[in-house]
């Protein structure tokens, strides 16, 4: 991948995404990974989902207050 492509990314990213940082005791990163992948899903869209949930928002929903 060259530099411009990951400049490109990096600046979509940024403008679409807010980052949250989530800290789990060492070995459970693989252990929820495993699981989401078992469940055909990625990490991410399994902590996504999992957030979603307890939020009360459907799919594709975008929620900013509560």
């Amino acid at each position: 991948m060259g530099k411009a492509s990951t400049t490109a990314k990096d600046r979509y990213n940024a403008k679409s995404y807010d980052d949250i940082r989530v800290r789990v005791p060492k070995g459970q990163k693989e252990a929820i990974q495993a699981f989401a992948e078992k469940n055909g899903e990625s990490l991410n869209g399994f902590i996504n989902r999992l957030i979603g949930e307890a939020m009360g928002i459907e799919e594709g929903e975008a929620k900013t207050e509560q």
